[in-house]
């Protein structure tokens, strides 16, 4: 959590604050969660907003929602905790649940007529990945996990965050007759695809948009049916663990662990 964006943009904002007079006086009867908002929003950064503020189960404590990531403070908001949760008992993260849960989407209403689409077998697992062409891990993963892996519709999605060269990569690509085989030429064997028309027609922007609108900072970021993420490369293992954890009837999809092949490749 200390290395989240949020963290930093806290404390920047206090560094900023720190020779200002005290905290903005709040009506007699706010309620907590004015009371914390008023309190703690001036402190987190230029242009970040509290998303919600929600009374915990442990310790009095009070969730803050903000940049996409969680941090906690005490009812009259007079203190910052960065951290996670760790249910001791049942050895549960509580706040990786909770961004998990945060962060999930609704995958039935991705765009997918904005990405490249590869069906292997009979197709009946589907993933959704937001890569960048100049992604070195993606690349691994699809020399990797993706060869070895069967029976799955991948939707690719270009997301263009780490050189400036990615945009025109993914428009060369999208505007090549066959964008799956150029996608793999370069993606696989290093094997650039033809110069695009100036005038063809593709999706960078609207991805770019849609990646930033689902908080994606790093590449690969793999999504599945139940709405949730991973934030990284995973191995066919891991993969076909996390696959095996969505058809448990009853029972919520385990995040697997990314770890195996790579953490998130990259940030801008």
């Amino acid at each position: 959590m200390m290395k989240s964006k949020l963290a930093l943009f806290v404390l920047a904002g206090l560094s900023a604050t720190a020779a200002s007079a005290a905290p903005a006086p709040v009506a007699a009867k706010a309620s907590q969660e004015e009371i914390i908002r008023k309190r703690i929003e001036p402190r987190l950064g230029k242009d970040v907003k509290i998303e919600s503020i929600k009374k915990t189960p442990y310790s009095g404590l009070y969730e803050v929602r903000a940049h996409g990531d969680i941090l906690y403070t005490d009812e009259a908001g007079e203190y910052l905790f960065f951290g996670q949760v760790i249910d001791v008992k049942s050895q549960r993260n509580l706040t990786k649940e909770r961004v998990d849960e945060i962060n999930m989407i609704k995958f039935s209403e991705l765009p997918f007529q904005h990405a490249l689409k590869l069906v292997k077998g009979d197709g009946k697992r589907t993933i959704a990945i937001f890569e960048d062409p100049n992604c070195g891990y993606c690349k691994r993963f699809r020399q990797t996990t993706l060869k070895e892996i069967d029976n799955v519709t991948v939707y690719t999605f270009m997301y263009n965050i780490l050189s400036e060269d990615s945009s025109a990569k993914s428009k060369n690509i999208w505007c090549a007759p066959d964008r799956n085989k150029a996608w793999d030429d370069w993606m696989l064997d290093n094997k650039a695809a033809p110069v695009a028309a100036a005038n063809c027609a593709n999706p960078n922007d609207k991805v770019f948009e849609l990646g930033r609108k689902l908080r994606i900072e790093g590449t690969p970021a793999i999504f599945f049916t139940d709405g949730s993420r991973i934030p990284g490369a995973i191995d066919t293992k891991g993969l076909e663990a996390k696959f095996a954890s969505l058809n448990k009837a009853g029972k919520p999809a385990a995040p697997a662990a990314a770890a195996a092949l790579a953490p998130v490749a990259a940030k801008k």
